[in-house]
């Protein structure tokens, strides 16, 4: 699979395989993040699955991954939805960041510009994908963001970052 290389400001410029990205020092790349509510504003997180080649078994936001060079965000985060929990929602981009992480474990690089996608999730049962996600939890934002402040070590690195497009959102 192919990831597009983007500039700082998104501005696609090419691409690469997602090992090759991945690969130290990292290229910066476009990804996607969903995090999904449900009616009383709790947030879905899954635990990604030990088999993971960036940060296994940590906790993190409903799913993410990467769209295919040239293929819509929402469009690929929806797709990625259906892949890793077997559920389906309406989805939209409320914002983008960029982080830059390295994986102690395995040494693979995270240089993302992560588009943030939120939707809704009301009486969907979840069927999560065990190559994917290890566990799934609902829990509320303030409680989150509480943990993810102090034991950082639980949650994936871009998650602050996911939760911070979120609170400037009001």
């Amino acid at each position: 699979m192919l990831v597009e290389l983007v500039d700082e400001q998104g501005r696609a410029h090419g691409s690469l395989s997602v090992a090759a990205a991945h690969t130290a020092p990292g290229q910066l790349h476009r990804a996607f993040s969903v995090l999904l509510f449900d009616a009383v504003g709790r947030v879905l997180l899954q635990r990604r699955a030990a088999v993971k080649t960036r940060f296994p078994m940590l906790w993190t936001n409903t799913c993410c991954g990467h769209p295919e060079p040239g293929q819509a965000v929402v469009e690929a985060a929806a797709k990625r939805l259906q892949e890793e929990l077997g559920v389906s929602a309406e989805l939209s981009e409320v914002g983008a960041f960029t982080y830059q992480a390295t994986d102690p474990g395995t040494g693979r690089v995270e240089f993302e510009y992560d588009h943030v996608v939120i939707g809704r999730l009301d009486d969907e049962v979840l069927h999560p994908n065990p190559d994917e996600v290890a566990d799934t939890a609902w829990v509320r934002p303030d409680t989150l963001a509480q943990d993810v402040a102090s034991e950082p070590g639980r949650y994936t690195p871009w998650l602050s970052g996911v939760l911070a497009v979120i609170a400037a959102r009001g």
